[in-house]
């Protein structure tokens, strides 16, 4: 499975692409960090975003986009253009009908280092150590891409079939709803 990681963020978002299978180590492909100048407005450094969102879904072709989910903290600035910039990379994959499915910050830490409650340098080192490189990748946002690409393709199966499973249950409730409505209808009339 071919995994887009994006460690969503206004300022910087993180992007890492990993080949892999449950149970064994991922292939790394590509990892790098996107900047937009803090001087522009929001609406063209979220336009800046999306280009490089896209020219990665292009590049790498995915199967699936992991994306950190956005999480409330003290600076609601901060939570915004994150959240602006998850959902640009949302519409994108959207948009080209690839999967996308959001991690938590505690269970990517979880899958990567055992404990949701890892610091930051131990997740990036553990990445470093799982895709067998000789440096953590740089900056931070980079080996959170990563990470979350790691954590979607060891736990990322599970979690798209658990959303097929409630996605069929929900269709067919609908189905039996709009059928009693009908047979209602019809002994009304």
């Amino acid at each position: 499975m071919r995994v887009l990681g994006i460690d969503p963020g206004l300022t910087r978002c993180g992007f890492g692409v990993v080949d892999g299978v449950p149970g064994r180590p991922p292939r790394l492909l590509g990892v790098d960090v996107v900047r937009t100048p803090a001087e522009l407005d929001v609406a063209r450094r979220l336009v800046g975003i999306e280009a490089a969102v896209e020219e990665w879904v292009t590049t790498y072709r995915p199967e699936s986009v992991a994306i950190e989910r956005v999480f409330a903290q003290h600076n609601v600035a901060t939570v915004m253009g994150t959240a602006q910039a998850a959902g640009v990379a949302m519409l994108v994959a959207a948009r080209r009908g690839i999967p996308v499915t959001l991690h938590t910050p505690s269970e990517v830490k979880a899958a990567i280092t055992g404990s949701g409650r890892a610091a930051k340098p131990q997740v990036g080192l553990m990445v470093a150590r799982i895709l067998g490189l000789d440096a953590v990748p740089k900056p931070a946002d980079a080996a959170d891409a990563l990470a979350l690409a790691i954590c979607h393709v060891w736990r990322g199966g599970q979690n798209a079939r658990v959303s097929a499973a409630l996605e069929a249950a929900a269709a067919q409730s609908a189905r039996q709803r709009r059928a009693f409505l009908a047979a209602t209808r019809k002994e009304t009339l």
